[in-house]
C-alpha cells in the first residue's frame, strides 16, 4: 500500500514490471479496477470491486460504503499501514531520513466507531442495486456509488461510522419522502426535487440539526408539517433542529444558490464542547468532524507549543474561527493571536472567544505576508507560529511569508502529510529543523491520516 490507501499491484511484461495503483484496497485483495491514467511505467485505476478480500479483512455488522473502504480491516492492521505509508512520504519527499526516531506518538481515534458529527446523503433517480449489479431507475438516497457522480446507493442501515439511530431509520425517511410523489434529483439532466440531507451531530448534547436541502420546483407540494413530525417522531428529543434549503443550482453543491434557507424546527445551530470550551456550530460551519479525537489532536498542539517556554506570544496562522487559538490560551496561558483573511471566519473567532471568556486572545482578519506591516508592534514578538492550513498546504509564497516572521518554532498541523513533508524541506533550507511528529488517526475506516509537526530554528 502507498500513502493515502493506494493499493500497489504488479504485472510482469517484457519491459519489467509494470505498477498499477488503485485506491482504496488492501494487500492481499483481488479486485476489479478501471485504468484512470496511463503511463510508461504505470497505471492509476479506480476499484470497481472487490473480488476476493484480503486475509486480514473481517466480517462487520456494518452496511458497507465508499467512504469507508477499509472498514473490514481490523484497526491494527489500518494503524500499521498509515505509520508506514506515513514514513515513507518524509524520506522521499521531506528528504528526512531518520523520521522514525523523531517520531513521538501516533494518537488514535478514541473510538473506531460512530465518531463522525456531520454526514452528508444524496438523492438520484438513478439507484445502485447491490445484489444484481445494475443501476435500475428508483427513488434513491444515501451515498454515491464509487467512482460515479450519479449512480447513489440507498442507505438502509448503520455504516459505522455516523449516528447509529439516524441511519437505522434511513429506510423510513427515504419512503416518506418518496411518497410525497416528489422526484429525487436527476443528475445527469440536473432536475427534479430532493437534492441532498445533510446531518450535523453533537456529542455534547447529543442532538441532530437536519437541513434537507431541494429545489423549489412544485415545492407547495411538499408537506412541511407532516415533514416536521416524521423528524420529531424518528428522533424524539434528539432533534435540535430542522432546515430546508432552496437551492435551484445546477451544480453538485448544497449551499443555497437561487434560494434560500428557512428553519422548519428548533434552533440553526448546535453547541459542541472541547476541552471544556463550548462552539457554537450551524450546519455548514467547519468543524472538527471527529470532535472526541480533536480534543487529542489539540491537547498534542498545546503540548508541542509549550515547549518553548520564551517570551513571546504564539500566532496561530489560519485560525479560521479560532478553536486552536481559544484551546491555546487556555491550555498555555500566553497571550494568543490569530489571524485568517476570511473576515467572517474572524468574527466567529470573536463571538466564541467571548463566550467562553478567553481574554488572551485576539484574532485579526489579515493577510499572513502583510500582518507585521499593519501590527508593527508584534515584530520580534512571535515565538512561536501554529500552522493548520487546508488540505492543498500552503502556498510556497505563503511560506516564505511564514518563515519570514522569524519565529522560534513552528507547529505545523496537517491533514495531508505529503504538503507537510513538501514543505519540511522548504523549512529545513530556511534553518528549521524537524524535532518531533506524531499521527492523529481522526478517521479510521478510511486512507486519511493527519500529522502534527514539531519545527525549532
Amino acid at each position: 500500500m502507498a500513502f493515502g490507501g493506494k493499493g500497489i499491484g504488479r504485472v510482469e511484461t517484457e519491459k519489467g514490471p509494470f505498477v498499477v495503483f488503485v485506491m482504496n484496497t488492501i494487500p492481499g485483495q483481488t479486485v476489479k479496477a478501471r485504468v484512470d491514467k496511463c503511463r510508461n511505467s504505470h497505471a492509476e485505476c479506480k476499484l470497481v470491486e472487490v473480488v476476493t478480500p484480503s486475509e486480514n479483512e473481517v466480517p462487520v455488522d456494518y452496511q458497507p460504503i465508499s467512504g469507508a473502504p477499509y472498514i473490514t480491516l481490523p484497526v491494527e492492521h489500518q494503524i500499521e499501514y498509515k505509520k508506514a505509508t506515513t514514513f515513507d512520504l518524509f524520506k522521499k519527499i521531506g528528504k528526512v531520513e531518520n523520521v522514525e526516531s523523531l517520531f513521538d506518538e501516533f494518537i488514535a481515534s478514541p473510538s473506531a466507531w460512530h465518531y463522525r458529527n456531520k454526514m452528508e446523503y444524496s438523492f438520484s433517480v438513478i439507484r445502485y442495486d447491490r445484489e444484481t449489479k445494475e443501476e435500475v431507475d428508483d427513488f434513491a438516497l444515501g451515498f454515491k456509488k464509487r467512482g460515479t457522480w450519479w449512480i447513489v446507493e440507498n442507505l438502509d442501515k448503520d455504516c459505522g461510522i455516523f449516528d447509529k439511530q439516524f441511519e437505522d431509520n434511513m429506510k423510513t425517511i427515504r419512503e416518506w419522502l418518496m411518497a410525497t410523489g416528489l422526484p429525487a434529483w436527476h443528475p445527469p439532466k440536473q432536475h427534479g426535487f430532493f437534492r441532498f440531507l445533510q446531518v450535523r451531530k453533537s456529542f455534547h448534547s447529543n442532538k441532530l440539526l437536519i437541513n434537507l436541502v431541494t429545489t423549489d420546483v412544485d415545492i407547495e407540494k411538499l408537506d412541511i408539517k407532516g415533514l416536521v413530525n416524521l423528524f420529531k417522531d424518528t428522533l424524539g428529543d434528539r432533534l435540535g433542529g430542522l432546515i430546508h434549503t432552496i437551492n435551484n443550482h445546477t451544480g453538485d453543491r448544497v449551499e443555497p444558490y437561487g434560494g434560500n434557507t428557512n428553519i422548519l424546527y428548533g434552533d440553526y445551530k448546535l453547541v459542541e464542547m472541547i476541552n471544556g470550551l463550548e462552539f457554537e456550530i450551524s450546519i455548514q460551519s467547519f468543524f472538527q468532524t471527529n470532535p472526541k479525537c480533536a480534543e487529542r489532536l489539540y491537547n498534542k498542539v498545546i503540548e508541542y507549543a509549550g515547549e518553548n517556554t520564551g517570551e513571546g506570544i504564539i500566532m496561530d496562522m489560519f485560525c479560521g474561527t479560532g478553536t486552536i487559538s481559544q484551546l491555546l490560551a487556555k491550555g498555555t496561558g500566553k497571550d494568543i493571536v490569530g489571524v485568517d483573511i476570511v473576515e467572517s471566519a474572524i468574527e466567529d473567532a470573536k463571538a466564541n472567544a467571548r463566550r467562553n471568556k478567553i481574554k488572551n486572545v485576539r484574532f485579526f482578519a489579515a493577510d499572513v505576508g502583510k500582518f507585521l506591516l499593519k501590527h508593527p508592534e508584534y515584530a520580534g514578538e512571535i515565538l512561536t507560529i501554529v500552522l493548520d492550513p487546508p488540505r492543498a498546504g500552503i502556498a510556497p509564497k505563503t511560506l516564505k511569508k511564514v518563515i519570514s516572521l522569524n519565529a522560534k518554532t513552528i507547529v505545523y498541523v496537517s491533514c495531508n502529510p505529503a504538503t507537510q513533508a513538501r514543505d519540511t524541506e522548504t523549512l529545513r533550507e530556511s534553518g528549521y529543523e524537524l524535532v518531533k511528529l506524531s499521527m492523529v488517526d481522526q478517521f479510521p475506516h478510511t486512507g486519511h491520516i493527519e500529522s502534527i509537526a514539531l519545527f525549532k530554528k
